[in-house]
This record gives C-alpha cells, structure tokens and sequence, in this order.
C-alpha cells in the first residue's frame, strides 16, 4: 500500500484528533539545535522522541497506527536531503517528513516536494507560526513559506521557471532516473516472478533490505503492488540482457 495510502486510512483520523500527541523525532547532529527544538515544542502535542538520532541508522521502533512527523534539522546538500527523505518515506510509509534549515532555493524546495518532502520551515520561523506549520503537515496538507510560494509563482509569470519544462511525473523515462541502480536491477527480478527470498539470496544482501527497496520502488513507478510494478516495468522499461546480467529465478 502506497505511503499516502496509509496515512489517509490509518492515520489522518487520529491525527485530526487535536488531543492526539505525535511523536516526533528529530534527525539532527547538533546537540544545542536539537535542544532548542525540544524547548520550542515542549507543552505541544509533538512530542519529542526519548531517542537521540544522529543520523538514519539510528531511528526508533514505534506501531504503524501511530501518528509520527520526522524534522531534519542538519544541514545537507539538496541531494542529501532528498535521498533521506525517500529513505523515511520507504522505511515510515505514515510518517510525515519536515526540513528545518536557515535557507533553501524554491526550486530546490520543490524538487525535495516531489520526492515526498510534506514540510519546509525556515529556522527564522515564530515558534507559534512553526507549531501551526507542523499541525497542517500532521493533517496532510503539504506546507512552505508563503516567500517560497510566492517566488515560484513569479517566476512562472516572468517565464523564469526552468521546473516548468521538467517531463510530466508520469513520464517513464523521468520515473527511471529516480530509480537507484539496486533497485533497477529488483524491479528487473520482479519482472521475471523472483520472490523476496530469491531476490535476496541472488543479490546477496538481507530480505528485510529487498523489502525496503521494493517499498521505494513501488512509490516511486506509483504502483501499488509488486505486480503493478512488474507489469509497468515490462510494459515501458527495456531491460536489454546487455545492460545487466540476466537473472533467473531458481524457485
């Protein structure tokens, strides 16, 4: 099930719940920032986790029916930025994912909306004016500065607006390219019927890391099973025998 899926059925009716506490976990190297965070939003309903990540690889266990809003806080080049967000939308299907920095360009902050970014708040932000940001992210709604916003619709009207000509979101071509190398090569697997088990044995890497990918791959084609994306793989993708080594499955 696709991640806007999941938190539409599950989560968005006890988000809307304004007595419904959300747990929120601060991606952030700085001990200080993560500290004044924390104080901004003490007495709110996000509630910070108990959990201190430093990075992704140190992000807590909690149930999938419960509301959970991720904040970056660290500094990281656009691509960073966007790498973690498909990698906390892959791994937290519900969750909602927040960047809070100094500045970003508008097109950089719509490039990261495109890839599944539900939040940008600029560190200049009122505490009370971020607290509202968060509410409306919580609820589903996709929010940025009004500045950002207002800047993209300038420069669509001065006719600056290079994100304008990008191919549409269903272009296969442009669908491709969000694709990492591993997870081409697990989609081509899928293509031919192997099983997680399989995929994992062939490839030589954990289970639990295939059923990763294929959550990333299946946002990323729009498909909301393994063989919708099989099929729209082998309807618009070639995966010429030259490009890869060929793959057949065993069981």
């Amino acid at each position: 099930m696709r991640h806007d899926v999941v938190y539409k059925e599950q989560i968005l009716p006890i988000a809307q719940d304004p007595f419904q506490n959300v747990t929120t976990v601060l991606i952030c190297q700085n001990l200080l920032l993560r500290t004044g965070i924390s104080h901004i939003l003490s007495g709110t309903r996000f509630v910070i986790a108990k959990e201190s990540c430093d990075d992704l690889s140190s992000l807590p266990v909690f149930p999938r029916d419960e509301p959970a809003l991720f904040i970056i806080c660290d500094g990281r080049s656009v691509g960073e930025y966007a790498a973690a967000v498909e990698e906390l939308k892959a791994r937290y299907p519900s969750a909602r994912v927040v960047i809070l920095t100094d500045a970003m360009a508008p097109e950089s902050v719509l490039q990261l909306c495109r890839v599944g970014l539900d939040g940008f708040c600029p560190t200049s932000m009122d505490r009370h004016a971020l607290v509202k940001a968060l509410e409306i992210v919580i609820l589903g709604e996709t929010y940025i500065p009004a500045s950002i916003g207002l800047t993209l619709l300038e420069q669509v009207r001065q006719g600056q607006a290079h994100f304008g000509h990008l191919a549409p979101a269903n272009d296969p071509a442009m669908l491709l390219n969000k694709l990492s190398d591993r997870e081409a090569q697990i989609l081509r697997c899928l293509t031919q019927g192997a099983s997680n088990k399989v995929i994992a044995r062939e490839l030589g890497v954990a289970e639990a890391t295939v059923k990763v990918h294929i959550k990333a791959i299946l946002r990323k084609v729009k498909a909301s099973n393994r063989t919708q994306a099989a099929m729209w793989a082998t309807g618009h993708l070639n995966f010429a025998q030259d490009n890869a080594s060929s793959f057949v499955p065993s069981e």
